[in-house]
């Protein structure tokens, strides 16, 4: 044995490799683009299997279909290495997920973290996988199962509040990210997980001070934490009015930071430019290389969360390649293993089909397919936050096909956590003039008016 890794887990292989083990795990964890090492420091050392290991898995994190054939060089040079029990539990998981079977993969994992509680790189990995199947009380599970083993250490803190909030537990979630802020004032998945809790609660005066207080730590974070940090500032700016703040966050952070090549960079982008246009903002041109970036992907069904914002892109834009992703979308339907079936058949196809019919401007079909889709899309994975998309989208639909009634009854809901809000309240007075009750209308302009003027003193 080589040694441990800064938290104290068994690391094989030569003793002069593990500042790179750690030079890795403390940039995954804290989400800053040094962790990409890890490519490098594998392809200089491959006989290193824990190295080896983490790079494979670093190529899995692209959410591209390139993924598992571009982890498989690393996955085979690190089983030919001299791996201890745990990397050898690693390199399982690291099959299991590169042949696409995610229950073995958690399964595994979930072995693997029952005998090593402080592997917090497993834990990041083990809850991404149980993310994206929308398994949010696995994802809690699995970081209470190493909170107390790793109390001391403060990323934990803010894995622990990213699964409480996803369990709505608000909280909790809260209580741990302000103590992993109390250990560590930069780490910016705490901060992202109470972004979460404040936009949740609708505060949104107080996280819009919060999050501009830390955007100076965001320097040294990889594409997506940045680029994500803001947007969540961009939720409040939303909610506040304020179109051109968020032009300027998405041009200059949002996109304009971003690896414009990566996944989770270019939904950002397409959530937040359809959000803008929800909220009544004129984005411009900013959709076209959004959807050419996207275009590049191919037919791309990795992720049903993924999949439904590129057809959004390709279709807003007018893209001739949007009528192939739609079909892929519903071949995946028809074929996707078991224990990803549902989530597919009946909660990805049905909102692909309404997301396409709403552009198309066929709202009653629109109105039916994300009707249908709403109450079974945390399966698709994503967070609460981001899946809101959908939401919107529908109720614009409500609002496009007169379903007066329905759209007042969505948007009183969405008022309880956003009671302020400006589009909310604006889109509100329009609704109560169609059905005839000018003085519930009067209202909710009065709030909009009120909201925006104090932004403006």
């Amino acid at each position: 044995m080589a040694g441990e890794d800064f938290l104290g887990n068994p690391v094989s292989g030569e003793p002069e490799a593990l500042a790179a083990v750690d030079d890795f795990l403390a940039g995954f964890l804290a989400y800053e683009a040094r962790a990409g090492g890890v490519i490098r420091a594998a392809a200089d050392r491959p006989r290193h299997g824990l190295l080896n290991l983490y790079a494979a898995a670093l190529y899995l994190l692209m959410e591209s279909p390139e993924g598992a054939p571009r982890a498989a060089p690393f996955l085979e040079l690190a089983k030919n290495a001299d791996l201890n029990a745990r990397e050898r539990r690693t390199a399982a998981f690291v099959d299991a997920w590169i042949r696409g079977d995610t229950p073995a993969a958690e399964a595994l994992g979930e072995q693997a973290l029952g005998e090593w509680p402080r592997d917090l790189a497993m834990l990041k990995l083990c809850q991404y996988l149980a993310f994206n199947r929308g398994d949010f009380g696995r994802q809690l599970r699995l970081a209470l199962g190493s909170l107390d083993a790793a109390a001391d250490v403060p990323e934990m803190h803010g894995i622990a509040a990213f699964g409480y909030e996803e369990c709505h537990l608000m909280r909790e979630g809260e209580r741990e990210a302000r103590l992993a802020l109390q250990l560590k004032p930069t780490d910016a998945w705490a901060q992202h997980a109470l972004a979460h809790v404040m936009v949740t609660e609708g505060r949104v005066a107080e996280g819009v001070r919060f999050l501009e207080g830390a955007t100076g730590g965001w320097g040294s974070l990889n594409s997506f934490m940045a680029g994500h940090n803001w947007w969540h500032l961009c939720l409040f700016y939303l909610s506040q009015g304020r179109g051109e703040a968020v032009l300027a966050a998405y041009d200059a952070h949002v996109w304009g930071g971003a690896d414009k090549s990566f996944s989770q960079d270019q939904v950002g982008a397409v959530s937040l430019l359809a959000r803008a246009e929800m909220a009544g903002i004129d984005v411009g041109e900013r959709w076209a290389e959004v959807a050419e970036r996207i275009a590049r992907r191919g037919v791309d069904v990795e992720q049903p969360f993924l999949a439904l914002q590129y057809l959004y892109a390709l279709v807003r834009a007018e893209r001739v390649e949007a009528p192939a992703l739609l079909a892929a979308i519903r071949q995946r339907a028809a074929s996707a293993p078991g224990f990803a079936h549902a989530a597919w058949a009946d909660a990805a196809l049905p909102a692909a089909e309404g997301l396409a019919a709403h552009l198309a401007g066929v709202h009653p079909k629109a109105v039916a397919e994300l009707g249908a889709a709403l109450p079974r899309l945390a399966e698709i994975g994503g967070s609460h936050a981001q899946r809101d998309l959908f939401e919107q989208i529908w109720l614009a639909a409500l609002i496009a096909d007169g379903r007066w009634s329905a759209a007042q009854d969505v948007l009183e809901r969405r008022r309880t956590y956003d009671p302020d809000g400006v589009p909310l309240n604006r889109q509100l007075a329009s609704v109560y003039d169609a059905l005839g009750l000018p003085a519930q209308a009067a209202e909710a302009r009065g709030r909009a008016e009120a909201a925006a003027t104090r932004l403006a003193a």
